[in-house]
């Protein structure tokens, strides 16, 4: 067409030697050129790829509507014309004269937040040099720049955006505003939403979250470097704009540029919808009405109405249900207040509800350990984020609420750097459950036997039964009452964060006065640990306690059980094979060869001499549990260990000489000797 031009343009000056006709033949030619530069979408239905280029989340609803962005988070939704429109006339004599022509476009919009009051981001009318941003972020760069090319020059982006989120980064005034931006995500000029009735300077506010239907017309006037936008919840289009903006866009719009639409959303989302679009160089878009359009409510109320039958439907069907299984739940929750519960002083009453959701139902996965006793869950209180273990006692034990209420009136008040805290319990039914702090690094025995995760250090094992030793003078002597914990072992001993040693599992710890004799005849603790005398008496006193604190002793220094049904036959019983080493003078041939030599012998020495002088025989011939603190700290020496042989064994071997007469012992596996006890195991 230009060629055809030229060549008539020639022509016809060689005819009439004048400029004259050929001005005419060239204002007649430019004017219709930019009035062939308009189209009018009264709704997209009958728009393809060849009159609409979408990508990012935009698609065309069965219902004619563009929808730029759906409720899903950080998407980016384009949609562009797909033909280039010419802003300017190319002037090859002098490219930086050439002209710039006015444009207006007018489109209908929709903004449906998913929260109602909660913008998720906007979108912007735009005039790019690609219909690809390939580049873009979404949020609030409403997929037209990214940080490394806001403010570029280069990027010859025009934008007038309807943003419903306030991004103080980019300086916006509110939640609610329509911004003019060049080159840049800051806009250059911004106004709160707002539209003038029809022949009206009275300006009222307009909600862009709303989900209701506006007009937006947005015109630009070239001979006056005017800029202006319009808002309108009409069909009609306002005298007065509601932004007004002196601007040049020359160095802006290059000679042909691409019209759409750009949209985003962030961690919040919004739907944004365009009902239709006009566009027009050098002239007037043309008004849209509403009414024509496609109705986003009309859809969405015939939504409504075949949910709400659907719904009506079933409605009291699912209330009787409902308000059966409600019962149902509240009666099965509700948790019985027994009269010797409110005599239970200190520790929290936690709610059944709160312990079945931070151990998530009491799930397997969850499950740290079991025993003839319960077993322990771990737990996470929801409102507080505190780990916390759960021991829930067992239904069929008929023991259980009778050492559940000793646990809970024991130690709920016992407050010790070295025992493991209670912090609260609960009942409901059959189901009985203590709370406890969690510790994170487990039970001691399993850094001590088989092949343990971690091998424990001598400085790390001194400490832990130090630590032990201090918790155990506190349940004898230091508390208002004494208690008895009848069974210590390295099971029961448990390693914080910073593998300090606490004692735990007081399900068979019981309560006596200082002084008065205890009643129980019960034998209770863990074979390998009791005391010879508990065979004969069935009576735990802290004399027994001492006992088995003397085989943890062996234990820590060895790195193996008290009874060993792998070893040698004179490797057996722990405590007679170390009676044995030390009668010999190699007292340290017992020590944990993972250990690799590097301990402290006169430690080592001291250990083990005070484990054999609490596995005495005699319950009155064993130190207190202070003294042997007192020995463990080195306030005063220990004394002499007298090597004594008994009859049916050897040292100190007490109860010990019986096992050699049990056939079948040999067959017992591992972990069945290191939990056996004489009261149904833990």
């Amino acid at each position: 067409m230009c060629v055809e031009f030229f060549w008539l343009l020639r022509l016809v000056m060689a005819k009439t030697k004048t400029l004259v006709l050929p001005l005419c033949v060239l204002t007649i030619l430019v004017t219709n050129i930019a009035k062939s530069q308009e189209f009018v979408f009264n709704g997209f239905g009958g728009a393809s790829a060849t009159n609409i280029a979408l990508n990012g989340g935009a698609v065309i609803e069965h219902r004619g509507l563009l929808r730029l962005t759906n409720d899903t988070q950080r998407v980016i939704g384009h949609a562009f014309y797909p033909t280039p429109i010419q802003f300017k006339h190319n002037n090859k004599s002098s490219p930086t004269d050439a002209k710039l022509f006015s444009f207006s476009t007018a489109f209908a919009f929709a903004i449906l937040p998913q929260h109602p009051k909660l913008g998720g981001h906007g979108f912007a009318f735009t005039i790019s040099r690609s219909t690809s941003l390939a580049d873009a972020y979404p949020s609030q760069y409403l997929g037209l720049l990214n940080p490394n090319d806001v403010g570029n020059f280069s990027n010859h982006l025009f934008a007038v955006e309807f943003d419903t989120v306030q991004d103080f980064e980019f300086e916006d005034i509110n939640d609610n505003h329509v911004g003019v931006n060049l080159n840049n995500m800051v806009s250059n000029k911004s106004v709160e939403a707002a539209f003038f009735p029809e022949d009206s300077s009275n300006k009222q506010n307009l909600n862009l979250k709303s989900g209701k239907v506006t007009q937006a017309w947005v015109d630009y006037d070239s001979s006056k470097n005017q800029l202006e936008v319009r808002l309108s919840p009409t069909s009609s289009k306002p005298t007065y704009p509601i932004l007004s903006y002196k601007v040049d866009l020359s160095p802006i719009l290059q000679d042909s540029m691409y019209v759409g639409f750009s949209s985003s959303t962030g961690l919040l989302a919004s739907t944004h919808y365009i009902f239709g679009w006009s566009f027009k160089i050098n002239g007037e878009a043309e008004t849209l009405s509403l009414h024509n359009l496609p109705s986003l409510s009309a859809s969405n109320q015939t939504q409504k109405h075949l949910i709400l039958g659907l719904s009506l439907s079933l409605i009291l069907t699912l209330a009787t249900v409902s308000l059966a299984c409600y019962l149902f739940r509240r009666m099965k929750n509700t948790e019985v207040i027994e009269v010797w519960e409110m005599d239970v002083v200190g520790p929290h009453r936690f709610p059944y509800k709160e312990l079945h959701k931070a151990t998530k139902g009491f799930k397997d996965k969850n499950l740290l350990g079991f025993g003839g006793f319960g077993r322990v869950y771990k737990g996470v209180l929801p409102k507080s984020h505190i780990e916390i273990a759960v021991k829930r006692i067992s239904p069929e034990s008929k023991q259980g609420m009778q050492e559940f209420v000793s646990e809970v009136s024991t130690t709920g008040r016992l407050r010790h750097r070295n025992l493991v805290q209670l912090l609260g319990w609960c009942r409901k039914q059959n189901d009985l459950l203590l709370v406890y702090d969690f510790m994170r690094n487990g039970s001691l025995d399993k850094y001590l036997f088989d092949q343990p995760r971690k091998i424990l250090t001598w400085e790390e094992r001194f400490k832990i039964i130090k630590g032990v030793g201090s918790g155990l003078v506190y349940l004898h002597e230091e508390w208002e009452q004494t208690v008895i914990h009848r069974d210590v072992k390295a099971g029961n001993v448990l390693l914080d964060s910073d593998m300090n040693g606490r004692l735990g599992d007081f399900g068979l710890a019981k309560l006596y006065e200082h002084g008065a004799n205890p009643r129980t005849t019960r034998v209770v603790g863990t074979l390998g640990y009791l005391a010879p005398e508990l065979t004969r008496t069935g009576k735990p006193t802290t004399a027994s306690d001492v006992y088995a604190f003397g085989a943890l002793l062996l234990e820590v220094v060895c790195g193996r059980r008290p009874i060993e049904v792998k070893a040698l036959p004179e490797e057996l019983i722990l405590v007679e094979w170390v009676w044995e080493q030390w009668r010999v003078g190699e007292p340290l041939a017992v020590v944990d060869p993972r250990l690799g030599g590097a301990f402290d012998d006169v430690e080592v020495l001291m250990v083990i001499k005070v484990g054999l002088l609490c596995s005495a025989e005699a319950p009155e011939e064993r130190p207190s549990m202070r003294q042997v603190v007192r020995y463990l700290e080195r306030e005063v020496a220990a004394p002499p260990v007298v090597y004594v042989k008994k009859e049916g064994g050897v040292g100190g071997g007490g109860c010990y000489g019986e096992l050699h007469s049990y056939s079948t012992w040999s067959s017992v596996g591992d972990d069945v000797a290191s939990s056996l006890s004489l009261s149904g195991g833990r």
